[in-house]
């Protein structure tokens, strides 16, 4: 791919593209948010299927049992949204090292359809959860590093104090396999950034509860991974929404973004900078209000 072109690659895209996603769906209340959005663009984001991505925390007891649930959550949106879709599982395990592949469902989809596409005409690639599916993908065929764009939410703020963000924690060799290979590759990092992407109980009930039965699912979702602060005002946390909206950003509708030179992330929690390395798209701010207006507006069509 000329330079040129690569640069191209990391602009939000002005036409209709054709997305993928990749997300641990069953991990937070997020993921949720994000699926039902970019189905609701469909005029914009042609879905072409969805991969379960593995995760570990005190939900499960390992990152395949993270993965299945997921898999089950993709299953319980779909008809919500009333959208029919294949599913895909991904990895049962974290990658074993940088040049090892994970084989997948998941992994072989990213794989085999990319390589129908080119740099001219990429696929696009969300991915918000550990990248280990991507990160094989990219392993297992070099064309994936050529025809895709790859849309990651992943890693803290390149100024932050420290880099132990859960996506990015879960899997570092996958997270590296990413920032290293020179896929066109947008960051949208957590910590200092996505974390301004807020939705409070206020919100959540005069603008979603009620609406329709999509709605209810995800207020429900949330209020109950809330219910310890019932009483008190409170927010969450939508990460996942913003990587859908990256897709949508022509305009900077709802994110403001600059070229970085790609950092490494380390195995010490922290980003290894070198000036010499490729760019990357680096998002820098959400806009909270414009993007929070779009979500709320699409999820009650």
């Amino acid at each position: 791919m000329t330079q040129t072109r690569y640069l191209k690659n990391l602009a939000a895209p002005d036409r209709p593209v054709d997305v993928i996603l990749d997300t641990d769906t069953f991990n937070e209340v997020d993921d949720q948010f994000a699926l039902s959005y970019l189905l609701r663009s469909g005029d914009r984001l042609r879905t072409l299927g969805v991969c379960a991505a593995p995760f570990l925390n005190g939900k499960v007891a390992s990152p395949g049992e993270g993965m299945e649930k997921s898999f089950e959550e993709i299953h319980r949106i779909l008809p919500l949204v009333g959208t029919a879709l294949p599913v895909y599982r991904g990895s049962t395990r974290f990658l074993p090292d940088e040049k090892t592949p994970v084989e997948s469902e998941a992994a072989r989809f990213i794989a085999e359809t990319a390589a129908a596409y080119s740099p001219e005409n990429p696929l696009y690639v969300v991915a918000i959860g550990a990248v280990t599916n991507v990160a094989s993908a990219l392993l297992l065929d070099e064309r994936v590093r050529e025809n895709t764009v790859l849309v990651w939410l992943g890693g803290n703020a390149h100024h932050f104090v420290h880099n132990a963000e859960f996506n990015l924690m879960q899997d570092v060799a996958a997270a590296r396999v990413v920032f290293g290979c020179g896929v066109p590759l947008v960051q949208l990092p957590c910590a200092g950034v996505v974390d301004r992407f807020l939705i409070t109980e206020a919100e959540l009930t005069h603008c979603l509860q009620g609406k329709n039965p999509l709605c209810d699912f995800l207020v429900g979702r949330v209020k109950d991974e809330m219910a310890h602060a019932a009483g008190t005002p409170w927010s969450r946390t939508i990460w996942d929404v913003t990587a859908v909206a990256w897709l949508l950003n022509d305009g900077d509708r709802f994110m403001s973004s600059s070229l970085e030179h790609s950092p490494i992330p380390e195995y010490d929690d922290r980003y290894a900078f070198d000036p010499r390395r490729h760019l990357i798209r680096y998002v820098r701010e959400i806009h909270r209000d414009a993007l929070a207006t779009d979500l709320f507006k699409k999820l009650t069509e």
